[in-house]
């Protein structure tokens, strides 16, 4: 398999199918996931309880990698992930971007960056215009 392939397969079964015994397997004993949450690292350990964390929040997910660059064992990718808030089906469709290292099949080492602003906003989680509205210098404040 290519990386490309092997990225899509995490995709699938972890995060389409919930596949949680696919992190062990696909994902190195040392591997920590860098910038999925800001300041802290995601062992091979924890993966599992951002994905359910997080897919518990949706209905089915569907992730595309839309372009992808390979150098050696480094692959660099843009995601498409669409899903739909599950109340209501409404759609939600959210990129992000994943720079990750293979040895022997697996991760072993992975930045990620996702576009976790709009993807609150579209589950309803932040007001409409959020970004915008802090680019203008006012703060969202929670009664």
């Amino acid at each position: 398999m290519t990386n490309s392939e092997i990225l899509q397969r995490w995709y699938d079964e972890v995060w389409t199918n919930g596949n949680l015994d696919a992190i062990d397997e696909m994902l190195g004993v040392d591997v920590e996931a860098q910038g999925i949450i800001p300041a802290l690292g995601i062992s091979r350990r924890e993966f599992s309880d951002l994905v359910e964390a997080i897919r518990g929040l949706l209905g089915p997910i569907k992730v595309e990698l839309a372009q992808t660059v390979e150098q050696g064992d480094w692959l660099a990718a843009r995601t498409s992930i669409d899903t739909e808030v599950p109340e209501t089906g409404r759609p939600i469709h959210v990129s992000g971007h994943v720079m990750a290292r293979f040895e022997n099949g697996q991760i072993v080492e992975s930045f990620y960056q996702f576009d976790f602003f709009s993807f609150f906003e579209q589950l309803g989680q932040l007001p409409p215009d959020s970004l915008p509205i802090c680019l203008t210098g006012q703060k969202l404040d929670w009664a």
